[in-house]
């Protein structure tokens, strides 16, 4: 068996037509698994758990959930603003995972993964609703990792950005002169993060393979960001972010 094989495995994604959902999907089953998509709308409370009871087993959760990012001035962000993207992208996760662990604790194995995002690892004009809620993501990952891994469970996540997926980096976006000049600029890669690259590092650790990663988060940006710092000196400024995430 491959050292990255999933074959036997049930991997639950969510968001399965969105994101990196297509993607993830293609992926894991290439590796061998039995995927589970779920394609709910998880923004009712309550719901995000009812998705894992019904699914039986889970031997692998990859939690792929996004939204069209709010560029909003931070003493401008409403108060509906900030609690629609926190119940789009964390509380369902917390449901989630809280429902998904006794069964994985009870086998002493399993894997979660987030699809996260780096803009929680750097600062982003107009972007304090959504990297807020990126970084809640990012730390409560980080803290069920360590929690979960005496029982045989590996939780870790991705955090990425500049990575080709149609829900930031449409095609449209892509072809503006624009955003090519922002690749030069701001990306040491110089090119996105292909989808395969990402969902191929997302299927490594989901396998046997990676069980020795405890709540870790892994920049995937193409060297956009680092865990000790930005690439670049230069700032970040208003008129530059325009559509990107």
């Amino acid at each position: 068996m491959h050292a990255s094989s999933l074959t036997g495995r049930r991997v639950l994604v969510t968001q399965a037509d969105e994101f990196m959902g297509p993607a993830l999907c293609a992926a894991v089953t290439a590796a061998g698994a039995e995927v589970i998509p779920d394609r709910s709308v998880l923004l009712e409370r309550g719901r995000a758990r009812a998705v894992i009871e019904s699914a039986g087993r889970i031997d692998v959760l990859v939690l792929n959930l996004a939204i069209p990012a709010p560029s909003t001035l931070a003493h401008q962000a409403s108060d509906g603003e900030w609690e629609a993207t926190f119940a789009a992208l964390v509380h369902p996760m917390r449901e989630m995972v809280a429902a998904v662990l006794p069964q994985m604790i009870e086998r002493k194995a399993g894997k979660i993964l987030l699809m996260g995002s780096a803009s929680a690892l750097r600062g982003m004009a107009r972007r304090s609703s959504y990297a807020a809620a990126r970084g809640a993501q990012l730390a409560y990952i980080q803290a069920v990792g360590v929690e979960a891994a005496p029982h045989g469970i590996q939780v870790n996540a991705i955090a990425q950005n500049f990575v080709e997926n149609p829900t930031y980096f449409p095609p449209e976006v892509q072809a503006t002169q624009a955003f090519q000049d922002r690749l030069k600029w701001q990306v040491p890669l110089g090119r996105l993060v292909s989808a395969e690259e990402d969902v191929g590092f997302a299927v490594y650790l989901c396998s046997e393979a990676a069980n020795c990663f405890v709540g870790q988060v892994f920049p995937v940006c193409g060297g956009w960001v680092n865990r000790s710092g930005p690439p670049h000196s230069k700032c970040i400024f208003p008129d530059r972010i325009a559509t990107w995430k």
